[in-house]
């Protein structure tokens, strides 16, 4: 772990390694950078045969805001075919054979609900708020965001969640499946630590083999995400999208009809 890096903080012990969002004044929200930063270090994490489970989490007030939309204007600025290589890290996450939790204090919202929903486990503070909100910006998450979403919570549930963009307690995320665990805000630590605790009990190779297992089953939603991925680059170049990003920055509701073609 002798990395530097600017945007997330890496921390290792006793065999869990923590990869945290290190944003707060933006409420970890992902620029191209943090992106290429968290694959790097989750990829080192997760074919490390010391390290027995990865915690993904969010520095300060916020768990991850999904894309800065500062750093967007049609595209991002780094690579990927949106110029932000989010499929490549969704695919990293479910590719480690290592369990990835996500420890979800505040927001976890857009880019950031998609994370959360991809990790292997997620624990929550009960001040965390999960939802989408690409539809509200301009974007969208077409793939694991959309099609897994509808596995673990189902199709008329991640429907709502998408086209109404509302945002849901920790309380409703638990009950509709999202999270795997509810605690007060100063026992969220602990509670991962225990879960961690637990994981690095067992057998890694079997849970290794499960996890692989688990992901046969959806993982043709891995090229659903690349198609959609390049549909969305094609979408950010509209002016339809670049009202979302322009009404957000200028804090306004966006005149989204008003560009529709």
């Amino acid at each position: 772990m002798a990395e530097t890096y600017q945007d997330i903080i890496v921390t290792s012990e006793d065999g869990v390694v923590t990869v945290t969002i290190n944003r707060p004044k933006v409420m970890n929200a992902m620029r191209a950078e943090t992106v290429d930063e968290l694959i790097v270090a989750i990829e080192q994490a997760g074919w490390d045969k010391s390290v027995g489970v990865i915690v993904l989490a969010g520095a300060g007030k916020a768990f991850c805001t999904g894309g800065d939309q500062s750093s967007h204007d049609g595209q991002y600025s780094g690579r990927g075919t949106i110029g932000l290589p989010i499929e490549t890290l969704q695919s990293l996450i479910r590719d480690v054979p290592k369990p990835v939790i996500a420890k979800v204090q505040g927001y976890a919202i857009g880019g950031g609900n998609v994370l959360a929903t991809i990790c292997d486990l997620t624990i929550a503070s009960e001040s965390a708020i999960f939802g989408q909100v690409g539809p509200k910006v301009g974007s969208v998450d077409p793939g694991f965001g959309t099609a897994y979403l509808a596995r673990v919570v189902g199709e008329k549930k991640a429907r709502e969640i998408w086209y109404l963009c509302r945002r849901y307690s920790a309380k409703e995320a638990l009950e509709m499946g999202l999270i795997n665990r509810v605690v007060p805000d100063d026992q969220l630590d602990a509670e991962v630590a225990k879960w961690c605790a637990e994981i690095m009990e067992r057998s890694p190779s079997a849970i290794a083999i499960a996890k692989r297992s688990f992901n046969a089953d959806t993982e043709s939603i891995r090229g659903i995400s690349w198609m959609g991925m390049q549909t969305l680059s094609y979408y950010y170049n509209t002016d339809e999208s670049r009202e979302g990003v322009k009404a957000f920055l200028e804090k306004r509701k966006p005149e989204f009809r008003k560009y529709h073609r």
